[in-house]
């Protein structure tokens, strides 16, 4: 029997730096219509779920996914590892794709190569990225904001019964990270180091950023790529100056 492959994108109103950012209009559409909107152009998902705060200023989130048919589980605002295995359980999801809100350059071939990636290597953890200093196996090779891990349900159910730090309850993937004796740990890299570009969205100046790149390369009921992004910046390398004076928020 396959095994059921599902993102999770984890989404709250009350981010510190650029409060309601997901629903911040990009192109006629939020940025959090834009993320799940990329997301289902991946083969290799079977469905896509939000984990949303249960706290009252998020059920604007939850009207979001109502409006657009979009399944959802509400849980702890602070708890997020409680939230996301919650999440993951009640949906019966094997293999969960984790994705944050913030990712609205989220590539779905990128997704696919991690998912891929992670079923070939009988993986408990797959991801395109390095979560600060731990993860020493796991090289940043993509640009910031599009972060894809992989991780089975039993990774995530093993972390939610061990992690006991308040910033490993926060998070979702510090106690894996930091466990790699436990937890058989794979990735991906880009050819090309592009981990100076910066695709994330946590202050108004990333959100300019992406507003440009959409302005010049989104059609509607198509898809733009990575690649498509790099070759844009390349071009216009003025763009980068929008935001290069952000500084990534570490754990």
């Amino acid at each position: 029997m396959s095994k059921k492959t599902t993102a999770i994108i984890q989404a709250r109103i009350g981010s510190t730096r650029l409060p309601k950012k997901v629903l911040m209009n990009i192109e006629g559409k939020s940025m959090f219509w834009h993320i799940v909107n990329r997301l289902k152009f991946s083969k290799k998902l079977d469905d896509i779920i939000l984990a949303i705060p249960d706290s009252k200023e998020n059920d604007v989130l939850e009207k979001f996914a109502k409006d657009n048919k979009v399944k959802y589980f509400r849980g702890s605002e602070q708890d997020v590892l409680s939230r996301y295995y919650e999440t993951a359980k009640k949906f019966n999801v094997d293999i969960i794709v984790r994705v944050t809100s913030d990712s609205p350059l989220i590539d779905p071939i990128i997704v696919d190569k991690v998912i891929e990636k992670h079923l070939s290597s009988k993986a408990d953890f797959t991801a395109n990225f390095l979560e600060g200093k731990r993860a020493i196996s796991i090289k940043r090779s993509f640009p910031h904001g599009l972060e894809t891990e992989a991780f089975n349900f039993l990774t995530l159910e093993k972390s939610h019964q061990r992690a006991k730090k308040a910033y490993q309850r926060e998070h979702v993937d510090p106690y894996i990270f930091e466990h790699p004796e436990i937890f058989r740990l794979a990735d991906i890299e880009n050819k090309e180091n592009l981990s100076y570009m910066r695709w994330t969205v946590d202050e108004i100046k990333d959100l300019e950023f992406v507003r440009e790149i959409y302005k010049r390369l989104y059609k509607k009921g198509k898809i733009f790529l990575m690649k498509d992004v790099v070759t844009l910046l390349k071009l216009y390398p003025e763009l980068m100056e929008i935001n290069k004076d952000i500084r990534q928020k570490e754990i």
